[in-house]
């Protein structure tokens, strides 16, 4: 007889936003040039005495280099979940931009679970390029290049489980090597998109954000995001304010910082 799946908490952590435009978010622009604000997330599963990390933000360094409003330290916001940064096992970097792997030396103890593809892309011939290096921090891809030496890093190739109730599935896309996270929750499979869909518009119109390795595979990765989620509203996006609105606040002193994604919204996300 097959045990029954472990049902893991999942939420969403802001910890920085930016200002932004419509036309910065889509491949070719947009006719509506209205404000388009952009957050900026981590993820924390936890449940069955296991806690994986996904993603591990930016600093202030960065923040004030690229002009980013840092509201907390990535391990702040993770500390006022009750988790200490430090201790995490199992951190998993969907892809290797700044935002998404900025503070991970902040995990003392972590295995870093990324894609093959996203090694290969982020120290070879594509860097040579502003359009594919822009995105990157060098000090940070050396930075993990180390936690190889020190087989600290968990390496994918394409699907692949973390835990029971918990895998990565390679996109591409955005990057080459871009993956989303699948969690079994007491609502069935939520699936963290990351930047495979920057905000809902992505995925819900299958358009594109402007930084992008192959169109093909991010159109098609909506697909697959669509796939491995029980319903579109089980597809969480990367970067969209209107996570914080849609779910409930994962405590009510931390409203605006920290949702619960293992609850259903309390609004549609799909069209």
């Amino acid at each position: 007889m097959n045990k029954p799946l472990p049902c893991y908490e999942v939420h969403a952590l802001r910890y920085a936003t930016r200002d932004g435009r419509r036309k910065n978010h889509f491949l070719g622009g947009d006719p509506h040039d209205a404000p388009m604000p952009m957050d900026y997330y981590l993820w924390l599963i936890r449940g069955e005495g296991r806690t994986v990390v996904v993603d591990t933000g930016f600093g202030a360094e960065v923040a004030a280099r690229r002009g980013r409003t840092l509201l907390r330290h990535p391990a702040e916001a993770l500390a006022l979940m009750g988790v200490d940064a430090a201790t995490v096992q199992d951190v998993v970097i969907t892809h290797l931009h700044y935002d998404h792997v900025g503070t991970f030396d902040d995990f003392a103890q972590a295995r870093f679970h990324l894609q093959d593809d996203e090694m290969a892309y982020a120290t070879g011939r594509h860097m040579r390029h502003r359009q594919f290096n822009h995105g990157y921090e060098v000090d940070e891809v050396i930075g993990m290049v180390r936690m190889v030496y020190k087989d600290r890093v968990a390496f994918h190739s394409g699907d692949a489980e973390i835990a029971p109730g918990i895998s990565v599935h390679r996109i591409g896309g955005h990057t080459h090597g871009l993956q989303c996270v699948r969690v079994h929750t007491t609502r069935g499979w939520v699936v963290l998109a990351s930047d495979a869909s920057h905000f809902y518009e992505h995925f819900e119109k299958r358009r594109v954000f402007t930084t992008m390795f192959n169109v093909g595979e991010a159109v098609d990765g909506y697909q697959t995001l669509l796939r491995l989620a029980d319903s579109p509203d089980h597809v969480v996006p990367g970067h969209d304010p209107l996570v914080m609105r849609r779910y409930r606040a994962s405590e009510a002193a931390l409203a605006g910082i920290a949702v619960s994604l293992h609850e259903p919204p309390s609004l549609e996300t799909h069209p």
